[in-house]
């Protein structure tokens, strides 16, 4: 049996609370035994005492709950323990028996922990945190890695030269199965969203560049009537004003968090997804929308361009005028299908089974029992 470690849903990390649900769901399709436990909201559930008091409550949920739990489950000896995000590595400190694997998404809050520039600045706490991470990472058997970025990163901060742990490259699948749509069907499901327009899938996290996107789409508004159409966080106060500023508020939609099924439709709807990302782990909505045959026109930094293979329009994300020229490009009907095509055939690289497949074959490398 394989324990999957999951993690702690009112931290509200939805692409991490999916991963632990694509792996169940996976590895049951597959016929192999798998289990998934996460640490559970208790102390965690009062924030009537506000976010910074919650936050200290849900450590206890998280530090000395969970490895109770955890433990007792350990009892039951599982062939593996896959650790399914590695922000939860300071759990592999207490397993003893089983092999490891933990799965790294991104070193971007450890690398900001040590003084790089990733735009994710870290407290004295974060500090402290990201040290017991690296920590509980060393003792991993195995690490796989979503891109080759990610592998890099791992190779410097964790294995610095001793071999250990391993490191696998193992490419993350579709979330949901993405596919194209007969266009009315889309339509119909989008009907909030006056096409043509151009999409924005992410939050307001300062790494994911949304004034970019804001500057980008005014930079083309006397060039073409389209929309802006923000799937994910609601626009902030400032991105709020600043579109105001550019005289593109009337232009922009703000969907919030949607289904799988509408999101979908949306892909299959724009003109081009826009993803100026300064750094990602991977960039899930790029081969999302490429399994649509939306046109994606993203950074051009690694992993994205990693991910996004041939199948995207790379720029760096200070190349504003160069985004805004290939989204214009994109409004001409041949190119479009051009482009849509390149993505359909590079989104092909990332399915679902082909991840799982790769899974089994380094948990048997680690328990033949697996």
């Amino acid at each position: 049996m394989v324990l999957l470690i999951g993690n702690y849903p009112p931290d509200q990390q939805q692409s991490m609370l999916r991963f632990g649900t694509m792996m169940l769901e996976g590895l049951t399709a597959a016929g192999v035994s798998a289990e998934l436990i996460q640490p559970e909201p208790i102390f965690g559930n009062f924030r009537l005492a506000g976010a910074f008091v919650a936050k200290w409550l849900a450590y206890i949920d998280k530090f000395v709950l969970f490895p109770l739990r955890l433990r007792a489950r350990l009892r039951a000896t599982p062939a593996l323990v896959h650790i399914c995000d590695h922000s939860n590595a300071r759990y592999a400190q207490q397993i003893r028996g089983p092999s490891v694997v933990i799965t790294c998404h991104d070193f971007l809050a450890v690398r900001g922990a040590l003084g790089e520039e990733t735009d994710t600045p870290a407290s004295a706490t974060g500090r402290w945190l990201q040290r017991w991470i690296l920590a509980g990472l060393r003792k991993a058997d195995a690490l796989a890695c979503d891109s080759q970025a990610t592998l890099e990163d791992a190779r410097k901060l964790v294995v610095r030269g001793t071999g250990r742990p391993t490191l696998h490259l193992i490419l993350l699948g579709l979330s949901h199965p993405y596919q194209r749509m007969k266009r009315a069907e889309a339509l119909a499901k989008s009907e909030e969203v006056t096409v043509p327009f151009v999409l924005h899938v992410g939050s307001n996290l300062r790494r994911k560049n949304r004034e970019a996107v804001l500057r980008i789409f005014a930079s083309c508004r006397a060039k073409w009537d389209g929309q802006l159409v923000f799937v994910g966080e609601r626009l902030s106060d400032s991105l709020n004003a600043e579109a105001r500023e550019l005289g593109i508020a009337d232009r922009i939609v703000q969907l919030g968090n949607c289904s799988n099924e509408k999101l979908e439709a949306l892909y299959n709807c724009a003109t081009a997804l826009v993803y100026p990302s300064r750094f990602e782990g991977f960039g899930w909505p790029i081969i999302e929308a490429q399994a649509c045959g939306c046109p994606v026109v993203c950074s051009s930094l690694e992993p994205m361009a990693e991910i996004a293979g041939a199948g995207a329009l790379l720029h760096h994300p200070d190349d504003e005028a160069g985004f805004a020229q290939d989204l214009l490009r994109l409004t001409d009907a041949a190119e479009h299908a051009d482009w849509s095509a390149r993505a359909l055939k590079n989104a092909q690289r990332f399915t679902t089974e082909r991840m799982i497949a790769n899974y089994r074959e380094l948990y048997r490398e680690l328990s033949p029992a697996c």
